[in-house]
Order: structure tokens, then sequence, then C-alpha cells
């Protein structure tokens, strides 16, 4: 017998989007809302309330939500479709256009249906048996339990370790400073991300499940088996609200887009912070550090290496050998504000590292004590917790007054000085006390009901004091913990990982993971942080990988004392120049893709099966990616190799390899060089890329040039399209003043054209004219809005506004 049927449930009320239900022998009420054709919310309610009033991580299509949060049962935002609502003797049926919801009077389990063409197609359903824990059957916390199929695929939970699939996984959901993690097997790591993608191979079909929850928990994906259940995976946590969201695709791409939109807007960057920014913590951490600042700048120079940003570690806010948060260290930086205006002269911007603890015996903490802006224990006394050095506390960013004092102490310490961004760093929250509480907003709430939230208002807090201080300005910040809604604010990296050859294979894994979790500006670190320096060979195909995901930095903390920087091997500065140099040349590519990121909820990274789920053979585990439209790279993750090879997915059309424009069909494998200057690199047929065709060296790295790479499909009727977005680079009003420029290139038997139309949006193009140059062996002459260019790579036709 089911133990959950002795709870039947009745329809309280029904109002628009919400139907509420109860069940006499629970004090549970249940809540279903309907808010788009394809997502359906399950919430689960006390009758004393809910744990969590408000929400922090439902923004649908918004740039920011408030301080205090999203009311938790509002649909504002969200278009709540008409839907059907019925009752059997048995059920009660829940059903729009696109999904149906059956929810079993009887403890309330769901069987999930699809639209699948003319019928309704099951999809998911509830466990049979104890789906939910209602009056602590199932032990402590909240729990919900769906039936497993052995051919499904799970992907998704953020960043995460090991192969992209996590069938057979289970996965701690909290966030800690995983120091030097084994990027296979380390779990859990810096994020709580409780959201996760079914894929059914057999229907090709895809949903996504978000469980709106910041309390530490478990997500079990098939490693646990009970004979009594059948087969079975299910979500838990230590505290909080049941709360639910069903998406339902039917791609994978549906799935992460809508989710996306769903958790907010990500937040478009500024065009500087796509350069490669240098970073370290041994120059910060060194007695003559402002002077060895000014060296980077020398080796920069030197090496005419492009750099856009330099990242300050903590080694800044010393006294004796430990860190204090806001205090400037005047021995190792003696002129602050000129060492800010230096590398602002040289192009170079500054973000600080902040840390959201205080040491006990930090300047401030006395006066902050005081004042209750630390977390608390049980006993209403501040919470000490070990944090680097020894014992510290942390801000609670819930009060008010602590949220207001981190931005005085953020413009006031930092960004008055020359700061342009902030770094914010080790921001776990690593607080295990059981009894731990918050100031809740003036409502006391228990810490661990809401762990998740700190990190993400402390971002939220540095974003709002850079607006504040420069207010035409988008904000540009970096933050290493975080929670569903981080991406509106912030850009983020995998943490400190460890130096090793497979690391570069699993942080490529661990990245697309955050991208298929609504996280798109992201990176790792270049060379590992901890563990030894890397290899010459190991360094520069790190170097090749990096300069392929959004964020780009060479940081380390080695433990034999090394820097990893880019002229660390002599023999391999000529490879780093280069690489980085392609980086830079592919700015404007970058840029539209961080655009879509925005505009669109289009990821930047994406796995090969992304943009080619119907090619079967995509889904097999690889190690290659895709960047933006067009680009598939295959960086090499081995040592002793000198080609890399690759599957080119079926695509009409076919691919070409990058640098030779050799031609490659699309669904068969080919095998690419990788000599130490190059990353292998695959163009799909039809791709227009566009470039900057400056020769930028590091003094004149403000030069811009448009081109367009051409990659034009073989045979005739082919047409493809790309828009180009284009914008000053920096200033907050973005979506009022952009151009878009938009290119369509069609083959014939006997020609390629090429034409070209700008809408100007509150915003001129810097240039009347670019290069259009054909990248294969493509003899077909090639005409640019009508008029013929003859000799290639000759300026062609124009950039008509």
């Amino acid at each position: 017998m089911n133990i959950q049927q002795r709870y039947s449930f009745t329809v309280t009320t029904k109002h628009d989007a919400h139907i509420e239900f109860s069940a006499p022998n629970t004090d549970i009420k249940a809540h279903v809302f309907v808010l788009e054709p394809k997502i359906i919310r399950v919430l689960f309610e006390k009758e004393s309330g809910l744990e969590l009033e408000r929400t922090w991580s439902i923004a649908p299509g918004l740039n920011d939500l408030p301080y205090e949060g999203r009311e938790r049962k509002s649909t504002e935002h969200f278009s709540c479709p008409r839907y059907d609502f019925r009752e059997t003797e048995d059920t009660y049926v829940v059903e729009t256009e696109m999904v149906k919801a059956t929810i079993k009077k009887e403890g309330f389990r769901i069987t999930w249906h699809r639209r699948d063409k003319d019928k309704w197609t099951c999809f998911a359903q509830d466990r049979d048996t104890q789906a939910y824990n209602f009056k602590g059957e199932l032990g402590t916390g909240i729990k919900h339990y769906l039936k497993r199929d052995i051919r499904e695929r799970y992907y998704g939970l953020g960043e995460r370790t090991g192969t992209l699939n996590r069938h057979h996984g289970r996965f701690r959901n909290v966030t800690i400073d995983a120091m030097g993690y084994d990027a296979e097997h380390s779990d859990p790591l810096y994020k709580h991300i409780p959201f996760y993608i079914t894929h059914q191979p057999e229907s090709a079909f895809s949903y996504g499940l978000f469980y709106d929850n910041l309390a530490p928990g478990y997500f079990d994906l098939g490693k646990e088996l009970d004979n009594y259940h059948g087969l079975y995976r299910y979500f838990e946590a230590e505290a909080g609200d049941l709360d639910y969201y069903m998406i339902v695709g039917p791609s994978m791409k549906d799935v992460v887009q809508t989710y996306t939109w769903m958790t907010g807007n990500t937040a478009l960057p500024p065009k500087w912070s796509i350069g490669y920014s240098g970073s370290t913590m041994t120059y910060t951490d060194a007695e003559n550090a402002q002077e060895r600042l000014y060296e980077f700048i020398e080796k920069c120079e030197e090496n005419d290496i492009l750099c856009d940003s330099f990242q300050l570690s903590s080694g800044y806010t010393s006294i004796g050998d430990k860190r204090y948060v806001f205090h400037w260290n005047k021995d190792k930086f003696p002129d602050v504000q000129k060492l800010a205006r230096d590398f602002s002269d040289k192009g170079l911007r500054l973000a600080a590292n902040i840390k959201p603890a205080l040491l006990k015996d930090h300047p401030q903490y006395s006066d902050l004590e005081q004042q209750s802006f630390f977390i608390k224990n049980g006993k209403g006394e501040t919470e000490t917790a070990q944090f680097w050095d020894g014992g510290g506390a942390y801000i609670d960013f819930t009060n008010e007054a602590a949220y207001r004092w981190w931005i005085d102490q953020v413009q006031q310490q930092l960004l008055a000085y020359g700061i342009t961004s902030t770094w914010n760093d080790n921001n776990e929250y690593e607080i295990w006390s059981q009894d731990a509480t918050v100031n809740g907003f003036g409502s006391e709430l228990p810490f661990q009901t809401i762990r998740a939230l700190q990190p993400l208002l402390m971002m939220k807090a540095s974003f709002e004091a850079q607006a504040e201080h420069t207010p035409k300005e988008r904000p540009f910040l970096i933050s290493r913990s975080g929670a569903p809604g981080m991406h509106r604010y912030v850009q983020t990296w995998t943490g400190d990982n460890r130096t090793e050859w497979k690391t570069i294979r699993y942080n490529i894994k661990t990245g697309i993971s955050l991208s298929l979790s609504g996280i798109y500006n992201f990176g790792h670190d270049v060379g590992g942080f901890a563990g030894p320096k890397p290899d010459e060979e190991l360094f520069i195909r790190w170097v090749q990988n990096g300069i392929f995901h959004p964020r780009f930095t060479i940081h380390s903390w080695n433990e034999d004392q090394t820097v990893n920087e880019p002229w660390m091997y002599e023999n391999a500065v000529p490879a780093i120049r280069e690489l980085i140099q392609l980086r830079s040349m592919l700015t404007p590519y970058w840029y539209t893709a961080f655009y879509h990121a925005s505009a669109n909820h289009e990821p930047i990274i994406k796995p090969t099966f992304f943009d080619f789920e119907e090619d079967t053979r995509t889904w097999e585990e690889n190690d290659d990616f895709l960047v933006g439209p067009s680009m598939l790279v295959a960086s090499v993750v081995e040592p002793g190799v000198s080609e890399r090879t690759v599957y080119a997915p079926a695509h009409n059309g076919g691919w070409y390899d990058f640098y030779t424009g050799n031609h490659v069909e699309g669904g068969t494998t080919t095998t690419l060089p990788a000599p130490s200057h190059q990353t292998p690199l695959l163009v799909k047929a039809g791709a227009i890329i566009p470039v900057n065709e400056a020769k930028r060296t590091f003094a004149k790295k403000d030069e811009d040039k448009r081109g367009f790479l051409l990659f034009p499909s073989r045979g005739a009727g082919h047409t493809s399209n790309y828009t180009l977005y284009e914008d000053d680079g920096i200033t907050k009003n973005w979506q009022s003043d952009h151009a878009l420029v938009s290119i369509e290139m069609t083959t014939t038997a006997d020609a390629i054209h090429v034409t070209t139309n700008v809408v100007s949006k509150g915003y001129s193009l810097p240039y009347k004219e670019a290069r259009f140059t054909i990248m294969t062996d493509d003899s077909r002459p090639l005409f640019v809005n009508g008029k013929e260019v003859v000799e290639m790579g000759a300026i062609g036709g124009g950039i008509e506004q």
C-alpha cells in the first residue's frame, strides 16, 4: 500500500494562473501555477506559511530584482496563458497547448505529458511510492522523487566535474572553497545551481526541472537503488520550500534559453573585458607589489602581449601575512591612485579582489560587530568560522545596513582610487552550524535556508556600487561563488583548478555544464591555479583552449612559487603572442555572441549536440565545443601529439579548416594539424566571421578596422546570414544605442553574392567600408552590394547606413 494514499488533495481556490489545493490529513497546501505554454510550477506550503516568502532566482526577462527579492507567489512578467482545468474521479488535469499535468488526488503524484503532434505523450512521472516528504515519512528535509528511465541522460546542475551526462551520479548542492580540486572527480564546487535537463534519446525530447531553493541538499540521478521503489531519482534540501518549475522543450536549446530567460538577462559586459586579463597571487603578495605590477606592463610591452585588464589578488589588503578586506597595504602600494592612472594610460583596467569575511583582528571588526553586521549563532552572538588565515565572521547581506556599508566601502576604498571592477572572491559562505541565523531583511531567518543567497547579494551590492560610481558605464565584475541569477551581474570562473593535463579536458565539460545551466560568461584559470607550474607544452595547450572561452585569464598560485605568465617560457612567447592576437582579432565575433547571450539568451559556449541534436554522434562524449554560431573548437587535451582528430557534425555544406580553408564533409571525422600557435578550429560552411583587421600592438590596442571572413558553401543555392552587433563598447544604454549590420551571402553556380544592411539605433558606425575576404579556395568571383571585388581581400562594396 502506498503510504501517501492517506493524503487526498482537494481544490481550495482557483484564480487565473493559480490553483491551490489542500489535504485534510496534512498541514500542506499545494499550488500549481500555469506560467507559460511550456512552464508549469508546483509549490508546496505549510499551513503556517512558506519558509521563504521571496525569491531572488525568478526574474523573467528582467535585468535585476529588488534587494528584498520578488514575492514568491507572483506571476508578474509571465504570460499566464489560457489553460484547461478539469477534475475526474481520481485526478485533476491542468493542460496548456504544450504540456499537461495529471495530478493524482491521493498523494499529489503528477504524470506529465507533452503535445506530440496530434497526441499526448508521457515524458515524466512522480514516483508511485512516496514521491514527497509530507510528514517526515522519508526523514528530514524536503524531497521530490521521480521515476527514472535507464535510457535518459541528465545534464546541467551548474558547475560540476566529470562527464557531461550526470546519470548514475549523486551530487551535493552546496558551495565550498574547493582549492586545487580534481576536475574529473571532485564534488561539490563553488556554485549552487539546482537545475538540470533530462534528455530522452529515443524521442529526441528534452525538459528541465528547476528547484527554487537556496539551502544545501543533494541530487541523486541514479546512484541510489531501492528494491521497493523501482528506478528513481530525487532532489532533497535541508531547509526551505519545495518549489519546482517544469520547463518543456522539445529541444535542449529551448529548455536552456527558456530557463535562462526565466532567471534573468545575462549582463552585457564592456568590450574591453573580452581581452586577456593578467593575474597572479605572486605580484600582490610581494613586498614590492607595486613595482611588480609595473614590471608586468613592461613585460607586456617588451613581448608585445595584448592585455586589457589586470586582477589584483588579495595580497594588496595584507597586514603582516593576513588579508583584511578594504584595507590597503601602503608599504606594498605607496600610491594606488598613480598605479591605477598609469595602468589606465596603458589601456589596462584594474579589478580588485574582495572577500565577504573579516578576521577577528580586522580594524573594522569591532565596529561591525556592534552594528550586528555579521551572521549570528543561536545565542545571538557573532558566528565565527574558519576563513583563510584564522577565525572570521561573514557579512550578513540580508541586513540592509550591512549591504549599504559594503556599497560604501567598495566606492570609498576601491573605486575612488581608480579601481574599475570588483573581483568577488571566497564567497562560498562556509558556515556549518545548524543554528546560525541571519537578519532576513528585518525578520530573522535560519542561515541554511538562504545560504546560497549571500554570494548573490554580495555581487549585487558590488554591482550597485559600481553602477552608482560610474552611472554612464556598464558595471563589470567577477564572482567565484553564486546561485541562479548570478548571470545578471557577473562574469565567473571555475575556481582554483589544479595543474594537470586532464584539467583542460574536464574544465571544458564543467564550462559546458555552466552554459547548459544558464551561466554563459565564464572561463578557467589558464595554466592551472594550484599545484606545480605547467610545463611548456601544457601551458601552450592551455592557452590555446583559454582564448576560446568568454573569460581569458592566466592566473596562478603555484606551490613551487613560480608564476604563470605569457612569457614564462621564452620559446613559447611567439606562439602565445599569436594566440592572443587571434583572440583579439575575433573581438567583434565574441562581442556579438555576448549580445545574443543577453538579448536572446543564447549560450556562447555549447556542446556540439546543442546545435546538431539530430546528429546522434554529437551526443557521444567528446572534448569539442562550439563557440557562437559558427566555430567548432577542438582543443588538444593530452601531451605529445601534433594533430587532433575531430568529428565534424552533419551540416549542409560541411565545414572548413579555419586556417587552411580545406573542406571537411559534415558527418565525418577529420584530423587537423595542432601546431603550437594554432588552436585546431573548424568553421561551418556559410559562416560569416566579423574581425578586427587592424594590426594591433600593445601600444595601439584601440585600433579597429572591420573585416569579414567568408566561408561560402560549395555549389549553388546556398544562403546564409549573420548580424553583427556594434556599439561604443562601454556605456550602459546599449539597448537603445547600437547598430546592427546584417549580412547575407548567397552562392550561385558562377558567383558569390554578399549584401549588407545597417540599422542604426542611436549609434553611428565608425566605419563606412569593410574588407570581405574569402577564406577558402573558391574561385568564383565575389560581389558585395552588386559590385565585383576583383582582387580577393580588396575593400568591397560598402556598409551603407
